[in-house]
């Protein structure tokens, strides 16, 4: 049965589901709960990548998170990996007049965003400034030896 048909908000039967799911155990030999909700986050955590000639700047968009939530680190020697969860608020006060929520757009849950670095990264270097809801992310370039130039060697036939 379609629920949205009668009334309800898409919005709102995609949280609820999100919420449903949060319980529920993984069956062994198939995909876990734990890694679709990975790829959703993944999916729904927008972020743009520049490149400029001494760095490479990540930007995350991640809306009402308080900057200590937020947690960034490398995995498997060339992965950044930023990561946050926002939670619904759920005062006691709420409770208590008997809220009822006619709309819920806001997103709550996981922020996650993986990027594999280039190899000129300079693992070293990374900082990140979390501001209005946007991380910035930046990752110094290091110089790597140029390689030299191949020397060609002419092939002559042979008499």
């Amino acid at each position: 049965m379609d629920l949205t048909n009668i009334g309800f908000d898409p919005t709102m039967l995609m949280a609820l589901q999100d919420m449903l799911d949060m319980y529920e155990e993984p069956v062994p030999h198939t995909t876990s709960r734990t890694y679709v909700r990975d790829g959703k986050a993944m999916a729904a955590t927008q972020a743009d990548v520049e490149e400029y000639p001494n760095a490479y700047l990540f930007l995350v968009d991640m809306p009402g998170l308080k900057a200590y939530k937020i947690k960034v680190h490398i995995e498997d020697e060339n992965v950044l990996v930023v990561y946050g969860e926002r939670k619904q608020d759920k005062d006691e006060k709420d409770k208590k007049e008997m809220v009822k929520y006619m709309k819920i757009e806001r997103r709550f849950g996981k922020f996650l965003k993986r990027f594999v670095l280039a190899e000129n990264a300079d693992m070293d270097t990374i900082s990140a400034i979390y501001q209005d809801g946007v991380l910035t992310v930046t990752v110094e370039k290091k110089y790597l030896p140029e390689a030299k130039p191949r020397k060609t060697i002419e092939v002559r036939v042979g008499k």
